[in-house]
C-alpha cells in the first residue's frame, strides 16, 4: 500500500488555517478540554472558509464554530465565532481579539 501524497494536503482552492493560527486554536480547544466544558472538535476546509467546531458531545451540534472567512478580512473582519443557533456572537479581524470571548472572567452568574 502506497502513500498517496495529494490526499495528505488540502485540496487546492481550499481554504485552511495556518499554522500559528491552528496552534492558537488546539491551544484554546485544550484548556477548555481540561476544565471539562468541551469534548470533541472538528476541522473543516472549504471553498470559501475554513470552519473550527467545538462539541460537548460528538454527537451533538456545535456548540461553537470559529470560522475564517478571508472575502470578508476588509469589511467585518475575516473571523467569526458563530453559537449554537447559528447567531454570529463575535466577529473581528485578528484571530487573538475574536477568541477573547472564552476568556475565564467573560461569563459571570447572576442572582
Amino acid at each position: 500500500m502506497a502513500f498517496d501524497p495529494p490526499h495528505a494536503a488540502p485540496r487546492p482552492g481550499r481554504i485552511f488555517f495556518e499554522r500559528r493560527e491552528l496552534e492558537r486554536l488546539l491551544s484554546l480547544y485544550g484548556r477548555m478540554v481540561a476544565a471539562g466544558e468541551w469534548r470533541d472538535y472538528a476541522m473543516d476546509g472549504l471553498s470559501d472558509a475554513a470552519v473550527f467546531s467545538v462539541f460537548r458531545r460528538s454527537s451533538e451540534q456545535p456548540l461553537y464554530r470559529i470560522e475564517k472567512r478571508p472575502a470578508l478580512a476588509r469589511k467585518q473582519g475575516a473571523w467569526a465565532i458563530i453559537g449554537e443557533g447559528g447567531m454570529i456572537l463575535r466577529r473581528g479581524h485578528e484571530l487573538e481579539q475574536v477568541l477573547r470571548f472564552f476568556d475565564k472572567g467573560r461569563f459571570k452568574v447572576v442572582d
